[in-house]
């Protein structure tokens, strides 16, 4: 009897050890955005425009968002701020349609506001170092969403990582801030969902 219970260790010993090292699901992005038009966004209280393969906040204040809502995810795009300071606008994740008189979702903005750059106020472990950011450059960021738990890198860089995150699904979308901080290009915006 102790042959066969040492036989069977041994024999499961290597898939236990194989499945800790076993690769994480390959992400398999689609775009968010053709580069062309607005098809898949839907534009509120603001100007949006496709410019050189990129999506042009323009003017007002509101959101562009996708159509579809999305639970857990990996999204990337690039920004870039137009003007050289006190710019601001936002990514949302998982977030709901503004409510009342608001131009924005109440909750769940990655800010791109100078000062509070990859930060999520709602969320005390989200608060992200400004040297990340390359002024007056694009920059790049990657949000990973999981279940509560979510994660921003800018520029490669871990900036947080957090595990409250609610609700459990919701919508992308860009916030547009133009009297107050400024046009903004967002470009490559793609997603993996999990």
């Amino acid at each position: 009897m102790k042959l066969i219970a040492l036989t069977a260790a041994a024999l499961l010993l290597p898939s236990l050890l194989f499945a800790q090292d076993a690769p994480k699901p390959q992400e398999k992005f689609v775009s968010l955005f053709n580069g062309k038009t607005l098809d898949g966004w839907k534009v509120e209280n603001c100007e949006v425009e496709v410019q050189d393969g990129c999506l042009f906040l323009k003017g007002g204040n509101g959101w562009a968002r996708v159509e579809k809502t999305y639970g857990d995810f990996v999204l990337e795009l690039d920004w870039k701020a137009l003007k050289k300071e006190h710019y601001d606008s936002g990514v949302f994740i998982r977030a709901e349609p503004p409510a009342g008189k608001s131009p924005w979702p109440e909750r769940n903005q990655i800010n791109l506001r100078q000062d509070l750059m990859g930060n999520i106020q709602e969320y005390k472990g989200a608060v992200a170092r400004t040297d990340l950011v390359k002024p007056g450059a694009w920059n790049h960021f990657r949000v990973v969403v999981a279940g509560k738990t979510a994660e921003l890198l800018i520029n490669g860089k871990q900036a947080w990582k957090i595990d409250d995150l609610t609700p459990a699904k919701g919508l992308i979308g860009l916030q547009c801030e133009v009297p107050g901080g400024g046009q903004f290009l967002i470009r490559n915006i793609r997603i993996s969902e999990r």
